[in-house]
């Protein structure tokens, strides 16, 4: 899944989407050293496409470079859930409180009904896994602050990161369904436009997502 102004023109944009992917859900593994040479023969592209491609994933922060050692995904860590989630809660706790003002009534329509379509999902209580781009309740509610400074620092800044951490950690077992209900509850505060309510809400569900995903990363 792309985002609806992402449309892979370029075999490097390819690329670089597919590579993107593959780390996010766990295909290259976190930590993993990046080798420019077998990755052009794994995608079937040049050195300077896989290069381009890395560089670009450094900017979504999922890959990162070191001296003497090279590029490589990111570990997930604690201390990096951590300081990543504090930077979420806040940043989507006012995404959440600007959506619930700036969403047109169609936009809160649409919210509601990709709600119900992921409940058959989540009904089995095994997994919610939503993908990137409009599917993703995050993504929209992001979208709906209409804050162009805002929705730039979460897509181009964390966004692949958080989803890194909560495709490969967070998103099966006990904590699926109370997490649908908290989508549930953000929902009706930004469909009843209360705007302090919704920020409330988005917060404490992010707080719980990652005490769930840390327990996992400890364990």
């Amino acid at each position: 899944m792309t985002f609806a102004s992402e449309q892979p023109v370029t075999a490097a944009d390819k690329t670089f989407i597919q590579l993107r992917t593959d780390i996010v859900e766990g295909v290259i593994q976190a930590g993993t050293k990046l080798s420019e040479t077998e990755l052009s023969t794994k995608y079937a592209v040049s050195r300077a496409i896989i290069r381009e491609a890395i560089n670009r994933l450094a900017s979504c922060r999922i890959v990162e470079r070191k001296a003497n050692i090279g590029a490589r995904v990111v570990a997930l860590t604690p201390e990096g859930l951590d300081q990543l989630y504090q930077v979420r809660e806040s940043l989507e706790g006012m995404a959440a409180r600007l959506a619930a003002q700036n969403m047109t009534d169609q936009e809160i329509a649409d919210l509601n009904s990709l709600l119900n379509s992921h409940f058959d999902e989540v009904k089995t209580g095994e997994s919610y896994y939503q993908e990137a781009g409009d599917v993703d309740f995050h993504y929209r509610i992001i979208l709906g602050s209409k804050n162009s400074h805002l929705i730039s620092l979460l897509f181009d800044g964390i966004y692949h990161l958080v989803r890194m951490y909560r495709v490969q950690l967070g998103m099966a077992g006990p904590r699926v369904t109370t997490a649908f209900d908290e989508h549930k509850h953000i929902v009706q505060a930004i469909s009843n436009r209360d705007a302090e309510l919704a920020e409330m809400l988005m917060r404490r569900h992010i707080w719980y997502s990652k005490s769930n995903i840390e327990r996992k990363l400890v364990n």
